[in-house]
């Protein structure tokens, strides 16, 4: 479904992803992990055309993405969850939400209000509140409700455990194990081992922009050289 190959980019000059490949197959969900610094976040940046790799392919079921506007990435049928959030504050839930609304998408899955209350329990309780009104928790849970809005193929989460209460971590997984059910490709960023693990189907370890390991948990807790070597603090 996703397809990297041998993509370069850069922060001014500084070169921050350096040759990476790897792809993602329909149904996956598959942890992007690694250390701060190691291009977690500009790997998806990369993929949306928030930062234009100066050299590679990106290619989306069959379509390259590089080269075109962002917003012409999500209507191609991609959803990202960006590390900060993002939820309008002076917004209620119910209008973040119907920012986010898109038309029905051939092959993903189609995701009404009242499906993302039932996955996300707390937005329905707190639905006529602002975004500010929310916790960090709450807010990652609208800022993830609001892009399915979209009805993406494919959903991007950068670090969405970072900064919540353990208790909300544990609805996070959840909820992504019923995303996955119900046939969304996920692409997480994630520096939490164990919440990776438990929603993942693989993982690709990244240091300093390159990869180091891909492939499943199983496998690499046979190889705790490389887990200490890319993980460890």
């Amino acid at each position: 479904m996703l397809e990297l190959k041998g993509i370069h980019s850069f922060y001014g000059k500084a070169h921050i992803l350096s040759d990476l490949s790897f792809a993602v197959q329909r149904g996956e969900v598959v942890a992007l992990l690694g250390r701060n610094g190691a291009g977690k976040s500009t790997t998806m940046k990369s993929v949306m055309q928030l930062l234009r790799p100066r050299q590679g392919s990106v290619r989306f079921e069959g379509r390259e993405l590089v080269g075109l506007p962002a917003y012409r990435v999500a209507k191609a049928g991609l959803g990202y969850v960006p590390e900060d959030r993002r939820v309008f504050t002076d917004l209620t839930v119910l209008e973040n939400l119907e920012v986010g609304r898109q038309p029905r998408r051939e092959g993903a899955p189609h995701w009404t209000v009242e499906q993302l209350f039932e996955l996300f329990p707390n937005l329905a309780e707190r639905r006529n509140n602002r975004g500010k009104q929310m916790s960090g928790g709450e807010q990652q849970m609208l800022s993830i409700a609001r892009t399915l809005m979209g009805n993406p193929a494919l959903l991007l989460l950068d670090e969405p455990s970072e900064g919540i209460a353990p208790v909300i971590v544990e609805q996070m997984a959840r909820s992504i194990a019923a995303l996955k059910s119900q046939g969304l490709t996920v692409l997480i960023s994630e520096q939490n081992l164990h919440f990776a693990r438990a929603v993942a189907d693989r993982a690709i370890i990244l240091e300093s922009g390159q990869k180091k390991f891909d492939g499943s948990f199983e496998t690499l807790e046979k190889q705790p050289e490389i887990r200490d070597a890319y993980l460890s603090v």
